[in-house]
């Protein structure tokens, strides 16, 4: 199944200002205060940029500016570097996959009619259209079988947003336009939709545009961040880990939140960190020379194993006997258990619900591979910010293991 991975464009925002009103027509670069102001960013092919911000701040103007639902009063905007201003627009948009809150289906037509809208007006004969729509379907998680001939009212407000997404990708457009996509659904279903989209991402890589008010949306599902203030500024681009490490003005800080350092944690995994090494015993194994290990480590504890290395659970040092074998039956409860992929925020999470400083890190198999402490997490927050964005530059997400 070809669903289109690659085949992205970059979007570059060159001095470009809209501003409304009986002097737009005049204004240049330096203009007055309008709904867009001197805008100049660069989103690289294939990674999602996330413009956040309160109410009226010019991003919903910006994303609308890419596709030409509105026109800029000043500057350019780049595709692969080719200025929109000079690409017909009917043409233009074909090219745009667009998503808004409310999805704008037809309600006269039935979903797998709705996700053929572009590829019929490019004229695709109708074979054609219907396995591509009946492709994309499967792909955003809704079974052709079961919601083909459905019409939009038949459909849940997840559903019929899955459907919007599905719409967006018929034609496979280089680009999509996302405007508070996900924000017309609980928040259970968003968040589940949100998940879904990044795993769709990983398997198309198209680059995104996504506006949303929501910081904590923007942190998750952004490679770059670009925040606006009041006045069509930007007042800070970068990476996720960029603006919550090193926000560039009290505008930025009060935006991203107090708990900047909590949204740090939910963007690093497991798997970023060093891992303390974890001293063990197996069952079965002579006491002594367990006691000795455990002894010679800073660590009061010896995390007693299974054969395939597997953890059972605690035994105190000192309290390790000098003489017989190590049993199950001597074991302390474990700590909480965590995969690679764990969120270093879900890890801290566990081991306090848990009132636990130690948390053992453990592979598919279920063997362990060395243990997570709350003193490694707070030195990660305390690390340099060139440190922790080095670890977290553009479009490296990574898929989460099963």
């Amino acid at each position: 199944m070809d669903t289109g991975r690659g085949r992205a464009a970059t979007v570059e925002f060159d001095h470009v200002s809209k501003v409304y009103g009986p002097t737009a027509a005049k204004a240049g670069r330096a203009a007055a205060p309008g709904a867009v102001n001197d805008l100049s960013l660069a989103i690289p092919a294939g990674r999602i940029c996330v413009l956040v911000g309160p109410s009226g701040c010019g991003k919903t103007t910006s994303l609308k500016m890419v596709n030409r639902l509105i026109e800029p009063t000043s500057g350019r905007i780049l595709l692969d570097g080719v200025d929109a201003a000079s690409r017909e627009v009917t043409d233009l948009r074909r090219g745009i996959g667009y998503v808004i809150q409310q999805t704008g289906l037809f309600p006269h037509q039935t979903i797998v009619e709705n996700v053929g809208t572009v590829p019929r007006l490019l004229g695709w004969a109708a074979p054609r259209i219907k396995e591509r729509s009946e492709e994309l379907l499967g792909l955003v998680g809704l079974d052709p079988a079961k919601y083909a001939r459905r019409f939009p009212s038949q459909l849940s407000g997840g559903e019929r947003q899955r459907v919007g997404v599905a719409r967006a990708l018929a034609a496979d457009p280089p680009i999509m336009l996302m405007d508070e996509p996900f924000g017309a659904v609980d928040p259970i279903v968003r968040e589940r939709l949100q998940d879904e989209f990044l795993r769709l991402q990983e398997e198309l890589a198209k680059t995104i545009l996504f506006v949303t008010h929501d910081i904590d949306e923007a942190i998750k599902m952004g490679d770059l961040v670009a925040v606006f203030e009041q006045g069509g500024r930007v007042a800070q681009f970068g990476t996720p880990t960029e603006l919550l490490a090193a926000p560039a003005s009290d505008f930025v800080a009060r935006f991203v939140g107090a708990d900047r350092g909590l949204k740090r944690l939910s963007l690093s995994r497991i798997r970023d960190i060093e891992l303390r090494p974890a001293v063990t015993g197996r069952i079965g194994e002579p006491a002594g020379e367990a006691r000795r290990r455990a002894l010679a480590d800073p660590l009061p504890y010896l995390l007693l194993v299974d054969a395939q290395e597997r953890p059972v659970g605690w035994l105190r040092d000192v309290e390790i006997e000098g003489d017989g074998v190590l049993t199950e039956a001597m074991a302390i409860p474990m700590s909480p258990l965590l995969s690679p992929e764990t969120t270093l925020k879900d890890a801290l999470s566990m081991m306090l619900d848990a009132d636990v400083h130690t948390g053992i890190v453990v592979d598919r198999a279920g063997r362990v591979t060395g243990l997570v402490t709350t003193e490694v997490i707070g030195g990660f927050l305390r690390e340099p910010v060139q440190a922790a964005t080095a670890k977290h530059q553009p479009g490296e997400r990574k898929p989460a293991e099963p």
